[in-house]
């Protein structure tokens, strides 16, 4: 049986029912199953605050081992998985010469990636399932996932993480991915091993179940397996984060041009996502990060500890 999570569903304690902004969840208290669609406004990307959202989720389910052993991730934005990075954000952090605030967003991406790395490590599986487009980090964020499946209409392009492309396709196949700045069908996402099963549109649902279905009665040795799987071709978090730290550098080095097309992107795809008018966009991306900061000085996250208040001149826009 499969319920909107509550205090007394299956049993799940309390803090599984938070009241969520972007995610909504869903347990299947016979598989273990927590299921989890994101719809970020205003635009379905990696924002701070849904980043938030999904690590303290995250968090939840790594202080509650043994709960859940089966972690499901989709959209409920018709058309978009997920746009990836947070454009709008980024051109204001730019602008800013942040850099600080650059790496912070990265660092969250990581800690997210990471979480999926290692989901066999806390006794979970995880599967996605991807029913639109899915760009630049979007794309990345899958990768890590067990079980990966595409409807055959969604697309997905621009991946900016070498590790775990080069690890499910290959060395070839990930420069000419990442350097090709193309759009991937399903099907050739497929012939690249960096999908592991298409299905009709309309079939997510159901294969994503048959999946978890199928993996449920051999999951100890399924994770073991997964296990072994990843010390066979490691990828370690201080490789992640070195990746990270040169795209904040790199980022900083962005022409005028360059950001003023993302800004085009950044408004495009808000209104394919339903969501707000450009100035309401900048003021809710202001809001966010200083949240986030907020959090860090708050003591939720190591980031402080690692390197200061990483206060910068963002206060001075």
């Amino acid at each position: 049986m499969t319920t909107a999570l509550t205090t007394e569903s299956g049993g799940l304690p309390a803090m599984l029912s938070r009241p969520y902004k972007y995610l909504r969840l869903e347990w299947t208290a016979e598989l273990g199953m927590l299921r989890v669609r994101t719809c970020v406004k205003p635009i379905q990307c990696y924002s701070l605050a849904g980043m938030s959202e999904l690590q303290r989720m995250l968090d939840d389910i790594a202080e509650n081992p043994g709960l859940v052993r089966h972690f499901v991730l989709s959209s409920d934005v018709a058309g978009v998985f997920n746009f990836g990075g947070d454009l709008a954000l980024f051109v204001l952090l730019v602008r800013a010469k942040d850099i600080d605030s650059l790496k912070m967003y990265g660092r969250r991406c990581i800690d997210l990636v990471w979480w999926m790395e290692t989901a066999a490590l806390r006794g979970v599986h995880t599967t996605v399932l991807v029913q639109g487009d899915t760009l630049g980090g979007g794309l990345e964020s899958v990768l890590p996932f067990h079980k990966v499946v595409f409807e055959r209409s969604a697309q997905a392009g621009f991946p900016e993480a070498w590790q775990f492309t080069i690890r499910k396709a290959g060395f070839a196949v990930a420069n000419d991915m990442i350097l090709s700045g193309r759009l991937y069908t399903a099907e050739q996402l497929l012939r690249r091993s960096l999908v592991d099963a298409v299905v009709d549109d309309g079939s997510g649902e159901e294969a994503m179940l048959e999946i978890v279905r199928s993996v449920d009665p051999k999951l100890r040795g399924t994770l073991a397996a997964l296990r072994a799987q990843r010390m066979a071709a490691p990828i370690t978090y201080e490789s992640l984060v070195e990746a990270v730290d040169l795209w904040a550098e790199t980022a900083l080095t962005l022409t005028t041009r360059d950001l003023r097309l993302m800004e085009r992107l950044a408004r495009a795809q808000a209104r394919k996502a339903g969501g707000a008018e450009e100035g309401a966009v900048e003021e809710i991306k202001r809001i966010e990060l200083d949240t986030a900061w907020g959090e860090l000085r708050s003591g939720n996250t190591v980031f402080d500890e690692e390197r200061g208040t990483g206060l910068t001149a963002w206060g001075a826009l």
